[in-house]
């Protein structure tokens, strides 16, 4: 199992966008993967409990990916929400 720790930065959260774009990407994998927010473990194949965890901007996540390419999809996990689902503002 690896665990990552990111920040959420885009301003509007893990809304319904975002949420689905995670459940997606753990399609992606083989691994199992979870995300955690103050003691709230979710797993990622649900857009609406993802939504549930109401991370919003400026929330500590831990990702959670335990399976055979676990590294890979917590790579991409953390490369998604650093990058701000797409949301973030461009100066």
């Amino acid at each position: 199992m690896v665990e990552r720790t990111v920040v959420v930065r885009n301003y509007t959260g893990v809304h319904a966008r975002p949420a689905s774009m995670l459940a997606e990407l753990a399609t992606r994998f083989q691994s199992r993967v979870w995300l955690v927010k103050d003691g709230q473990q979710v797993e990622c194949d649900s857009v609406l409990s993802v939504m549930q965890l109401a991370a919003v901007c400026d929330s500590t996540l831990v990702i959670r990916a335990d399976g055979s390419d676990e590294e890979e999809a917590a790579n991409a996990f953390e490369q998604l929400i650093n990058d701000g689902f797409g949301e973030l503002e461009k100066v």
